[in-house]
């Protein structure tokens, strides 16, 4: 199993990407605090689990609450005696065209986006320093690559985590903490399941490979990131998006 021995945090864990990367965690080995905002799906999410070579224990945390991400962060190292992998996946769009856009709908996804990211990473780098290891891994996106009409403020998030994953890798290194980030292209989550018939078309349309991707192929880009088998990776962004920035 390619995380046994690992202690991982996922963010955002209660649904679409996170719930599939906690469950994947878990089928390869690794124990996991599966944290959401989002208590029912994060019970569900444990009932699940059950039967797996590791284990999923949901905590309510939202990654806004500099005390209760510190608070949560102490009881996962309480439970499981360690942490050594971060995924930071929570996040939310509020879009809008630059001229409609509120300052509520910034504030709201650079809070979750950005200085949630901040503060969770920021809350589990001592444990890490502690246990002689980590990785951690955020979720960006091709829009903070290469931008999008009406996400002037995803897009700014999702940027910025690059831009810190870069500065954690240089910083972190010497602790033997791993840092790298994962953008998805078109991915079939909640986010995008309410979205128009011609939209979807043309997401499809615009990927090379002619289709959306699915949570675990986000997944399976986070376990290899966290496992061994990428020990000489640090300040990457990886593209899983069917080849959509080519």
């Amino acid at each position: 199993m390619r995380l046994e021995g690992k202690v991982a945090l996922v963010t955002g864990a209660g649904r679409g990407i996170g719930r599939n990367t906690a469950l994947l965690f878990a089928k390869q080995g690794a124990m996991v605090a599966a944290c959401d905002v989002l208590e029912e799906e994060l019970r569900s999410l444990e009932e699940e689990a059950k039967g797996l070579p590791g284990e999923v224990k949901g905590f309510v945390m939202d990654v806004t609450n500099r005390q209760q991400v510190q608070e949560v962060v102490g009881q996962v190292k309480e439970t499981f005696g360690k942490i050594t992998t971060l995924v930071n996946n929570a996040g939310i769009t509020r879009d809008a065209f630059l001229h409609k856009m509120t300052e509520e709908q910034w504030d709201a996804v650079i809070n979750v986006n950005l200085k949630g990211t901040f503060n969770v990473t920021q809350a589990v780098v001592p444990a890490m320093k502690e246990a002689g290891e980590g990785s951690i891994t955020t979720t960006s996106s091709v829009v903070g690559v290469f931008g999008n009409i009406g996400q002037t403020n995803y897009a700014a998030t999702k940027s910025g985590v690059i831009g810190m994953t870069k500065s954690w890798a240089k910083e972190l290194a010497r602790f033997k903490i791993r840092a790298n980030a994962v953008a998805p292209g078109f991915i079939t989550t909640p986010m995008t399941k309410d979205l128009p018939e011609k939209v979807i078309k043309y997401m499809v349309e615009k990927t090379p490979l002619q289709m959306m991707g699915s949570p675990d192929d986000i997944a399976y880009a986070f376990v290899f990131l966290a496992s061994d088998e990428a020990r000489y990776i640090t300040g990457q962004v990886l593209g899983v998006d069917g080849g959509l920035v080519i």
